[in-house]
């Protein structure tokens, strides 16, 4: 079982750690180029492109017209001609607009063309709510693109994994789509200098435990923690293991803990119905029956648009507390 542990390096936000992600893989691979709306001189909508476009020209950082299905559309075509692009699609509610490009022409390029096609490309995207951004630029998206086969579903919590995960996304021969929760731009944590990749497809323990595991990604993994941090003054002793890439996930990792503490607690942001918290709690079921000690708890958001009143979103959205009580009905 892998356990995350502190990298040694220095103290970077999650916007820094990508910014070198994406300047140390353009470096390293003429065939890497970035295209968005705003990614040029404006450095991107949350800074990640800040100070590309002067370091490497306009071929290679390109700013692109309002059109989500234009932009991904280029890339699957770029692609195939062995390119490597990396799009960014400002916002993750907008990517309703490239679905088809993702869904239908990314995700089954490798399949359909018997692998003489290949589509290497990641689409980076803000995600999660918390700000006031109301229902159009505040959503979960992870759960529209759970039953895509061909597509991987990257989702990192720290600056660390941010960094490591985006250059393993690039050099990556399947078509990534790479969340970035918008809480987590300015966290800051401890970020390893030079080239370096973090594995996809494998979680990570971010807190050891024996009576409880909760599973999570992204911001909710700190959510997580915190409810840990809370039940360990309790004498319980919460195991956080923090997905890193949401498809395909690592269930040997997630299965492995849940038959260790024989409890389990899953937390999205996201509503309930249809999305990552049903397919974790079912495979946990399923594969974990007569291990479990209590039936799997589910922690979502409601089931509601996200209002663009911070009181009523903090009331929809899920955080802390309602794990610790996700945590205390298993136990009881």
């Amino acid at each position: 079982m892998t356990t995350a542990t502190t990298p040694k390096g220095r103290t970077r936000t999650t916007v820094q750690a990508l910014t070198e992600a994406l300047d140390m893989a353009m470096g390293k691979d003429a065939n890497v180029f970035l295209l968005g709306e705003d990614i040029g001189k404006m450095g991107g909508d949350f800074g990640v492109t800040r100070g590309l476009f002067d370091k490497y020209g306009a071929e290679r950082v390109r700013d692109t017209p309002l059109s989500e299905a234009a932009i991904v559309g280029t890339c699957v075509g770029a692609a195939m001609v062995g390119m490597r692009p990396v799009a960014e699609i400002m916002f993750a509610d907008f990517l309703g607009e490239c679905y088809d490009q993702l869904v239908n022409n990314a995700a089954k390029m490798h399949y359909m063309f018997d692998g003489q096609f290949k589509a290497s490309i990641v689409v980076r995207t803000a995600c999660g709510g918390g700000f006031g951004g109301g229902p159009h630029h505040s959503q979960s998206v992870e759960g529209w693109f759970l039953n895509v086969p061909g597509l991987v579903i990257v989702a990192p919590a720290t600056p660390a994994d941010a960094k490591g995960l985006l250059i393993s996304a690039i050099e990556d021969d399947n078509p990534v789509l790479f969340l970035e929760h918008k809480a987590l731009y300015r966290l800051k944590g401890e970020v390893p200098e030079g080239y370096y990749s973090t594995p996809l497809r494998k979680a990570a323990v971010a807190r050891e435990g024996k009576d409880v595991t909760i599973v999570a990604a992204m911001k909710m993994t700190h959510e997580a923690l915190a409810a840990a941090e809370t039940l360990a003054a309790e004498g319980i002793e919460a195991e956080v293991v923090d997905l890193r890439t949401i498809r395909p996930y690592d269930a040997a990792m997630v299965l492995e803990s849940v038959r260790k503490t024989g409890r389990a607690v899953v937390a999205t942001e996201a509503p309930k119905m249809g999305g990552l918290a049903a397919e974790l709690s079912a495979t946990i079921s399923e594969e974990c029956f007569r291990d479990l000690k209590a039936p799997v708890a589910r922690v979502a958001g409601l089931d509601t648009p996200i209002p663009f009143s911070l009181v009523l979103e903090k009331f929809i959205l899920p955080g802390k507390d309602e794990i610790v009580k996700g945590v205390r009905q298993v136990l009881a």
